[in-house]
């Protein structure tokens, strides 16, 4: 196995613990009405940065991975930020699994972004 599937596998492994982290993480929520909402829409993005990852990876064309790769970064943003408005609004007890995904949100951001613009940069 190259160093490049090698880093591949990872990714798609980190991705899927992160959309299963903030699965069980959506489990400690206060119950407000809101929190049901923005549970909803954490889940959704959470899962879709993984499932959006697979499929850039499974790309045909460096135009349809940069495309894909473009919706894993909005996905694990968007992510980001609920977990920054479950932080604000103070929907968590568990200030250190919040933190572990907040953390972890933010270095996918980064290595997802680096990856759109090293794709755009090739183009």
């Amino acid at each position: 196995m190259t160093e490049k599937e090698v880093f591949i596998n990872q990714q798609k492994a980190r991705t899927k613990k992160f959309a299963i982290d903030v699965i069980k993480f959506c489990d400690s929520l206060k119950a407000y009405k809101a929190s049901s909402v923005i549970t909803y829409q954490l889940v959704k993005s959470a899962t879709s940065t993984g499932a959006n990852y697979r499929a850039a990876c499974q790309a045909r064309s460096k135009n349809e991975f940069f495309s894909k790769i473009c919706i894993v970064v909005e996905e694990v943003e968007e992510a980001s930020y609920w977990l920054e408005i479950i932080e604000e609004a103070k929907l968590s007890k568990e200030k250190t699994d919040l933190e572990y995904l907040l953390k972890e949100a933010e270095e996918l951001t980064k290595i997802m972004a680096k990856a759109k613009a090293s794709t755009n940069n090739k183009n």
